[in-house]
């Protein structure tokens, strides 16, 4: 089987008769493809930024974000709020978002032994989802917003394919910790982000910070907090997603790497 990696530049490739059938993009930039009489029937697409606005993607001549976008704000009650801009709506937007995640936290503890730590085609386990969403806690409200010197509490998953920049990797555990940890830690980080909204006024959304990943760009607090919420809905996606998958027996598995 062919691999690609980051070494092969197929920008402006052209494929003509050629049998992609189960074939898998990973992190890959296909901005402007172009597919023409295609078999696609099947076809499994996951890009987050997508909704960001100004983005398309065109099937048969029909740009098919606004839908992406509804459905998932129907699955999802709350979602629509992530990009609250004033202090109630931010508040409002981080309450359901917590009580949302409560709920599926409750779904999984009902599940069998295990499940948290069960990778769905090679995935984060939820396990792994959670320390996750500690780092990005640690990297937009420690780092960005409060300014942190070194914001990262050891059990947080990094990005370690993209996001080199701005860290000491030695500051992450290198042996998976328990779950009953995880729970603790996330627990506290969402406590201080709830509790960070309690008090913030219209001008410190307002106010300047630095892109924790880009130093030269300038952001604001608003902008950071929407970059929490955006992280959190897009992760507890993925996380039913894989549930649904375990639950129904479909999954192809194997047990979490962290």
């Amino acid at each position: 089987m062919a691999a690609f990696t980051q070494s092969d530049d197929l920008q402006g490739a052209h494929f003509t008769d050629v049998n992609l059938r189960g074939a898998r993009f990973v992190r890959s930039d296909l901005t402007g493809a172009v597919m023409r009489a295609v078999d696609a029937a099947g076809a499994d697409i996951d890009a987050p930024w997508l909704l960001d606005a100004g983005n398309t993607l065109h099937i048969n001549g029909v740009d098919v974000v606004p839908f992406v976008e509804a459905e998932l704000n129907r699955r999802f009650p709350g979602r629509a709020e992530r990009r609250a801009g004033d202090p109630d709506g931010l508040r409002a937007a981080w309450a359901v978002l917590e009580r949302t995640w409560q709920a599926t936290l409750e779904r999984v503890a009902a599940m069998p032994p295990g499940t948290v730590d069960i990778s769905v085609d090679g995935e984060w386990s939820f396990a792994q989802t959670l320390r996750h969403l500690v780092m990005a806690t640690d990297t937009w409200l420690g780092r960005g917003i409060l300014e942190l010197e070194q914001p990262y509490h050891p059990i947080g998953q990094p990005n370690a394919e993209y996001e080199t920049d701005g860290y000491d990797p030695a500051v992450f555990s290198a042996a998976a910790p328990s779950y009953a940890d995880v729970l603790e830690v996330r627990a506290e980080k969402t406590a201080l982000v709830r509790d960070y909204l309690a008090s913030v006024t219209a001008a410190d959304l307002s106010a300047a910070r630095r892109n924790p990943w880009a130093p030269d760009q300038p952001v604001t607090v608003r902008s950071c907090l929407h970059t929490i919420l955006n992280e959190e809905w897009e992760h507890l996606r993925y996380a039913v997603r894989d549930l649904d998958a375990i639950e129904a027996g479909l999954a192809r598995w194997t047990p979490g790497h962290g």
